[in-house]
């Protein structure tokens, strides 16, 4: 497509222009003087883009990060120099670890001036390298289109990921005139593997007795999570998931085993410990789904491994597989779906058993804590509608999510395998715009929460319709939990002291309420879920109760048991 001859345009018109080639109808956005000729190029498609104003960059890109996670291309968002591209910075690198299309647009200072470390002038490529895929600056405006072309392509390619453009003011003022050729709208390109690859890897499968499969990553579609589990199924074969990855298959399918979240169940770090075949079809095998590489020790893990993953370079980078295989797992899925199957009565058994300890980590234990989270969790899933997306942040409380939520369908789940806290409340938003009609839960502790809780502003702005669900125990709660194992007795910068978060919800006008107890949050949750728009609900919890598995009492007395053990073998 070319712009019509002899018609001049701004370099941000243009832009605009190449935005909509891409099939971009959602940009994420907190308005910067350094980009206004893009602003006013959006004025006159106001039908073909809905512009969300964010209240701050960091929340602004988190959805974008969370609109790509739901839809496979690139989440879109606009942010000024300086102040707004750092704080828009925890959402690229959210996006970098959790393997997202994205591109975030930074206004830029003049060209004229550049290099004079003029008002909030920051060079962004540098800055943003080692954050994103592809990071640069466009100089000429007649290239705005190859560029953006190019960052779409990049952030889709392999594996996923964010890309950043720098956009110099007097760039996105200057008229262009004559023909611009736009382009064609950038597709990923999966890389399949190779016929023999795939036989050898069913060969290896058959030959085992107790393999497991761990899916994770970029690059995975619905209909790749049903392939897989039809081949797993067919092939005698227990499938878990990595990292805040449990919605790339149904989880009450009596293949699926669990998940490698922080502090995963000992009795899947059990069945992991036992297997003699690991396949990872798509994770990275970081740090969080490997307990910090010890239940997988690189660079040879003890057992056969097949890694398979879409980036050639991941693949040796920190673990050396029996098989490597560089190709797209929702590829992958499909050609082992398409294998004859082969059932294994040794395999069978070794799948009902790990399915059974799942299904028995969904109980929740009995606990003496008024607001007995386990309860709360188990509660909402058997409450709302099964395609509920449910967005949280990083802290201890979701831990319970993790464990008494029951994914069943592909993009349910946001959560960030970055760890950024204040994730949650910008991602259900952003759901929630995208899939108007479909329920949103948002879960935030305490402290996440007021990382973005001003971002409740925009839910009402937009006409999002959220529940947020707001964990209050007064604490940093993993800080503590960590605080008490390495310093028992000695709690500093930890506490907290929080607003009153039903007020400050009424004051966006959203209903809210406490719960104290357990046994009355399901007439609070049904009050909420009758409400025309969003509400909240604020549970106040015991910081003693501080994870799924322990208390603060018992990491101080753990903690101080190893210290008297240590000064006795000094001694």
């Amino acid at each position: 497509m070319a712009l019509t001859a002899g018609l001049a345009r701004t370099g941000g018109q243009l832009l605009v222009e190449c935005l909509h080639k891409q099939g971009v109808d959602q940009v994420f956005c907190v308005p910067g003087e350094s980009y206004l000729a893009v602003l006013d190029a959006f004025h006159d498609r106001q039908d073909e883009f809905n512009l969300v104003v964010c209240r701050q960059e960091g929340g602004a890109a988190n959805m974008a990060e969370a609109h790509g996670k739901l839809t496979g291309r690139p989440g879109v968002c606009f942010v000024t120099r300086g102040p707004g591209a750092t704080n828009a910075s925890t959402g690229v690198h959210t996006a970098f670890q959790d393997s997202t299309p994205m591109v975030l647009f930074i206004g830029q200072v003049s060209r004229e001036i550049k290099d004079r470390e003029g008002f909030q002038e920051v060079d962004f490529p540098a800055m943003f390298a080692p954050l994103a895929k592809w990071a640069a600056e466009i100089s000429d405006a007649r290239r705005i289109p190859e560029y953006v072309h190019r960052a779409f392509q990049t952030a889709m390619a392999g594996r996923p990921g964010p890309v950043v453009l720098s956009l110099p003011e007097d760039m996105l003022s200057e008229l262009v005139a004559g023909d611009i050729e736009i382009g064609l709208r950038a597709e990923p390109i999966p890389a399949a593997p190779r016929s023999s690859d795939i036989h050898k890897l069913a060969a290896m499968i058959h030959a085992a007795e107790k393999p497991l499969l761990i899916l994770g990553g970029g690059g995975w579609t619905g209909q790749a999570g049903v392939e897989l589990l039809a081949f797993a199924e067919a092939h005698d074969v227990p499938v878990a998931v990595s990292l805040r990855c449990q919605d790339y298959v149904d989880n009450t399918h009596p293949n699926y085993v669990g998940h490698f979240t922080i502090g995963a169940e000992p009795s899947l770090m059990a069945r992991l410990a036992a297997s003699d075949l690991v396949v990872a079809l798509g994770p990275r095998l970081g740090e969080m789904t490997t307990a910090g590489y010890a239940a997988l020790k690189p660079p040879r893990i003890g057992k056969p491994l097949v890694h398979i993953h879409s980036d050639p370079e991941e693949l040796g980078r920190v673990y050396q597989a029996d098989l490597a295989i560089n190709a797209a797992p929702s590829l992958v899925a499909a050609a082992l779906a398409g294998l004859p199957a082969i059932a294994s009565a040794v395999r069978k058994n070794w799948v009902r058993a790990a399915r059974a300890d799942y299904e028995a980590s969904l109980v929740p234990q009995p606990t003496s804590a008024a607001v007995d989270l386990g309860q709360v969790i188990t509660q909402l899933r058997q409450r709302l509608p099964q395609d509920t997306i449910v967005a949280s942040g990083a802290g201890n409380y979701t831990g319970w999510l993790h464990k008494h939520w029951v994914f069943r369908q592909y993009r349910t789940q946001l959560a960030p395998t970055s760890g950024a806290m204040g994730y949650g409340v910008p991602a259900a938003i952003a759901a929630s715009v995208a899939n108007p009609g479909q329920r949103i839960l948002a879960l935030a502790g305490d402290g996440c929460f007021q990382m973005h809780g001003q971002e409740l502003a925009t839910a009402v702005q937009y006409g999002a319709k959220v529940l947020f669900i707001v964990v209050n125990n007064g604490i940093y709660g993993t800080i503590r939990m960590h605080q008490e194992r390495e310093f028992p007795g000695r709690k500093v910068g930890t506490d907290i002291v929080n607003p009153d978060f039903t007020a400050l919800a009424g004051a966006y006008g959203i209903p809210a309420e406490r719960v104290e107890r357990t046994e009355d949050f399901a007439a609070a949750l049904e009050r909420a879920l009758a409400a025309p728009g969003n509400a909240l609900i604020e549970l106040i919890t015991d910081p003693e109760a501080i994870s799924v598995r322990t208390t603060l009492t018992k990491l101080r007395s753990a903690a101080a048991e190893r210290q008297r053990a240590a000064e006795a073998a000094q001694a």
